[in-house]
């Protein structure tokens, strides 16, 4: 997975509000953007998506917890923590513009429960809306993955998530595909954040809701999916764009749920480009 970008990184580091340390990545000039990665994935896999973005800003990309340099989930995990990890380092950037990509993305909403921001945009955010997100697979993945059956606990995943560009396909060729994703270099790193799967999958399913909770975010917000991707991640959009005050959704042709990290960063940072520039461009 992720693919060969060369970008100059240049590490950071915050402490979150529990002492939990928070690594970053950042490259570029201009105003602060921070992106809050997706479940399983980590902050190199966006270096494409911030290639693109670098000339105009300078994007911090958040090493999430039980990733790389960061401390562990830890016993108490949390959305909460989830969010304040991700104030830390706006805090400590100056940042004052956030894109969440999937899990990431039901952070970034979050924090805007907490916080006001120039601009907020996510793509695919895992919101469960009257239970949207259907996770009864969770109990068998975290059985297999507790025994160290990482293939089988990968299969169980992506045939249930339904993310892999595979549609009904029989398990075998889900088993096939989890067992080419765990090789090598990225599939050590796969198989690392792996165990970060439940407390994240559970807090989707905790914080499962009417939506109405998101009518406090006032901040300016663009809601984006792939026509590609599953329903239970592109059919909330509509109706968080209705709760929400100031927030647009748009479903872009011919894109899956990687597009921002994987498939088509580009496209995704036209988005991202545009509609901070818009939201700019308004204020003044």
């Amino acid at each position: 997975m992720g693919g060969a970008t060369t970008i100059e990184w240049r590490n950071g580091m915050v402490t979150s509000r529990d002492g939990t340390d928070i690594a970053f990545l950042s490259d570029g000039r201009g105003p602060g953007l921070v992106v809050i990665p997706g479940n399983n994935r980590r902050a190199h896999h966006y270096a494409p998506l911030a290639r693109r973005l670098s000339n105009t800003y300078t994007v911090h990309v958040i090493e999430r917890r039980g990733r790389g340099h960061s401390g562990p989930q830890g016993p108490a995990y949390s959305m909460e923590a989830e969010v304040d990890d991700a104030l830390a380092v706006m805090r400590h950037t100056g940042s004052d513009l956030v894109f969440g990509h999937s899990y990431g993305g039901l952070v970034a909403l979050h924090l805007g429960l907490r916080r006001q921001v120039t601009a907020l945009m996510a793509y695919e955010p895992g919101v469960s809306i009257d239970g949207s997100f259907d996770a009864r697979w969770l109990p068998s993945f975290t059985r297999l993955l507790e025994e160290g059956k990482h293939v089988a606990a990968m299969t169980t995943f992506l045939k249930h998530t339904r993310l892999a560009p595979i549609g009904d396909a029989p398990t075998a060729v889900f088993r096939g595909l989890a067992f080419l994703l765990l090789q090598g270099a990225e599939g050590r790193d796969a198989r690392a954040m792996m165990p970060t799967t439940p407390a994240e999958i559970g807090e989707i399913v905790r914080l499962d809701s009417d939506g109405s909770r998101y009518a406090a975010v006032t901040s300016p917000a663009l809601l984006i999916g792939g026509q590609k991707s599953p329903t239970y991640l592109t059919g909330v959009l509509p109706h968080l764009a209705r709760t929400m005050p100031d927030a647009r959704d748009v479903i872009l042709p011919g894109l899956d749920h990687n597009a921002p990290d994987l498939n088509a960063p580009d496209v995704v940072a036209e988005q991202i480009l545009t509609f901070i520039q818009a939201r700019l461009d308004g204020r003044s």
